[in-house]
């Protein structure tokens, strides 16, 4: 059970090299059945603990995918198939503003699994990240945008694949180190 979120990760980080792989040989309306597949694995993946926040974000990224397999349907189109990650940018950004315009923020709800009693100044921090995740998105997710309308199909598999994980995983830790050196320091 403790690899069903490497696996869910791994299938979200695969879903722009599989469309890559695919697009060699199908065109994009034939790779709708790919992402809806992989789609489907993650949800399955996604375990029945979920919390109210992973419920909301499955039912966006659901949405996102579906709306978008629709317009791959209509247009064939390889550039709004490549907008997948954008979309994702999207409902992400989406859930994480959502919470800060109606508290908690996604970011106070994992705090508070590790520690239920978070103090006034660590639901303040908190908001921040959930800000800073929230800046992330949107840079992100343009990142994306520009890669799908004027990048090779290369370059978005490239960047989508793999840069944006590992940016992504840089916040992550960046913020961890910062917040054990500073917050963690004022306790």
């Amino acid at each position: 059970m403790r690899l069903l979120p490497v696996v869910r990760t791994l299938l979200f980080a695969a879903t722009p090299v599989a469309i890559y792989l695919a697009l060699g040989h199908y065109e994009p309306r034939q790779v709708i059945p790919l992402l809806l597949v992989l789609a489907g694995l993650r949800l399955v993946t996604s375990g029945k603990g979920a919390t109210a926040t992973r419920g909301a974000q499955r039912w966006l990224l659901v949405g996102a995918l579906l709306t978008l397999a629709a317009l791959v349907a209509i247009s064939n189109s390889e550039t709004v198939l490549r907008l997948y990650p954008v979309l994702v940018n999207l409902a992400m950004l989406a859930l994480f503003a959502h919470s800060l315009i109606n508290p908690p923020t996604v970011i106070e709800r994992i705090a508070r699994l590790q520690r239920p009693d978070l103090p006034p100044a660590g639901v303040a921090y908190t908001r921040k990240v959930t800000q800073l995740w929230c800046g992330f998105f949107i840079v992100n997710g343009a990142i994306a945008a520009y890669t799908a309308v004027l990048a090779s199909r290369e370059t978005w598999a490239w960047y989508n694949g793999g840069v944006a994980y590992a940016l992504m995983g840089l916040l992550f830790v960046g913020e961890w180190l910062y917040r054990r050196q500073h917050v963690g320091a004022s306790r």
